[in-house]
Order: C-alpha cells, then structure tokens, then sequence
C-alpha cells in the first residue's frame, strides 16, 4: 500500500515537471518572439545602396477573402451544432478533403494572381524539412503535457465524455486495410498540410497583419477548435491550435507547424491502432 502511494506521488511529482518544462519553453517562445519584434531594424550607413524589397504581404483583399472564409467556417460550425450527429464515412471523408483541397489551391491561386510570393511570406525555404520535422518533434513533445492537461480539465467539467473525434470512430470501426490507409494517408499528410495552409498562414497571416500577434492567435486558435465541430475536444484543440500558431511565428516557416500537425496526427492514430502496446 505504502509503495503504491509511494510510486503515484513519484508519477504526479514527473507529470508537474513535465507541465512545467513544457510551459517554460513555450514562454520562452512567447518572450522570443516580443523581443524579436521590438529590434527596430538596422540603419544602412550607405543610402544609396539598393536594398531588396521585403515580400509583399497580405492587404485588403486578402482581408475580405479571410473574411468571407471564416464567415463560411461559422456557418458550418454553426450547422453542426444544430443538426443531430451523423457518423462519418470513408465518403463523406473524402468529400471533405477534396473541398478542402479546393480551398487551398484557391487560397494559392488568388495570392499568385496578386502577386504574393508563397514561399517567402510562408517561410517554406527558410528551414529544411529535416530541421522542420527535428524542432517539430521538440515543440510537440513540449505541448503534449499542456494538451493533456486541457484534456483533463475537458473530462472533469463534462463528466468523463469522450473525446474521440468522428474521424476516430471511423478508423477505429474500419474493417479492411485500405480503409485505415486512405485515413492514415489523409490524416498524416493532406491534412496537416491543408489545415496549416488555411489555418495558420492564411487566416493567421491576415489577422495578425490587421491585428496583431495576441488577437490573430485567439482568434485562430479558437476557429481551429471549433471548425472541428465536436465540444470535448475543444479545450485541448485550443491549446494546440495555439501551439501550432506559436511554433510557425518563432520559427517563420509553416513547415514547422505542418511537421508538428502530422507528428500528432500520427501519434494519435498509432495510439489508435496498437492501444494495448501503449498501455503496456
């Protein structure tokens, strides 16, 4: 009896710790990110020097399209709540990531045709993706004990309801194995890739250009939770919805966040597919 209570203090004690690291690194992102926005930018001893042009960023139009796009968010979210819960199928799964592939290459087409080069304001060439996946693995791992936390908190105000997701369901009823690879690959891969897209470079980009850092973040993170459309997982999907948006900001390049979208999904679905080895 003694060493039970004895090794269960010992897990809360490596829990707190592991909570508090994970929050010390995130404030420090937090407070690298201030400080590299308050450096005022260099004085050019010679002015006749030809600098290059920053990339053209966001403007109005961008605005009114990030507009009328979470105005479209907000409607299905509200949709959602009203209707009754219907189950997932492989269908209607890949309905929505065709439409959410439409959206992405409308998004890129719109900002080509304006003439915003994609790559320098999404950072796509400023990290390699072995660097994008190494300090995605890091701020995940980081975010983890925060994500758990928020899902902890989810489970005691709703009474220990569950948490999993639609899509989970439907991986975890799905009988062949082509099933479970058009969600792996569409979990892993199109996802992450899409989300981020809309998500963080494009919704964020634009309200933290009208904005600012804070309320592009809330914001953000808060339409991410909700576009989900499922309350219990809410509160952890905020909180990693804002991770995502803090690890693109310090690092500058989307694939940062990209990289840490498909590690979650990934984890998530091996959780998923080998429960008693991760029991164990």
């Amino acid at each position: 009896m003694l060493a039970s209570g004895f090794s269960s203090a010992i897990g809360n004690v490596f829990v707190a710790m592991l909570v508090l690291v994970g929050l010390a690194i995130y404030v420090t992102l937090i407070r690298q990110i201030a400080a590299k926005r308050s450096i005022p930018p260099p004085p050019t001893a010679d002015t006749t020097a030809v600098t290059p042009p920053a990339p053209r960023t966001f403007g109005l139009p961008e605005a009114f399209l990030a507009g009328a796009l979470m105005f479209f968010l907000i409607l299905n979210i509200t949709a959602a709540v009203e209707h009754s819960r219907v189950e997932l199928n492989n269908r209607d799964l890949i309905a929505n990531v065709l439409f959410t592939l439409f959206i992405v290459f409308f998004i890129a087409a719109f900002l080509k045709l304006r003439g915003i080069d994609i790559d320098a304001l999404g950072g796509f060439s400023r990290a390699s993706l072995k660097r994008a996946i190494s300090t995605g693995v890091v701020l995940l791992l980081s975010a983890a004990p925060l994500i758990a936390i928020a899902e902890v908190f989810t489970q005691s105000m709703l009474g220990g309801e569950s948490s999993k997701q639609e899509i989970v369901n439907l991986f975890n009823t799905s009988r062949t194995l082509d099933q479970r690879v058009t969600i792996i690959v569409l979990a892993v891969v199109i996802a992450p890739i899409c989300e981020e897209f809309i998500f963080r470079f494009f919704i964020y980009g634009v309200l933290r250009r009208y904005f600012g850092i804070s309320i592009g973040l809330f914001v953000n993170a808060l339409l991410f939770a909700a576009a989900h459309t499922h309350l219990p997982s809410a509160a952890p999907l905020f909180v990693l919805g804002g991770c995502f948006t803090l690890a693109y900001e310090w690092s500058g390049s989307i694939l940062v966040s990209m990289s840490m979208h498909a590690l979650f999904n990934a984890a998530n679905l091996v959780v998923l597919a080998f429960p008693q080895l991760v029991q164990q």
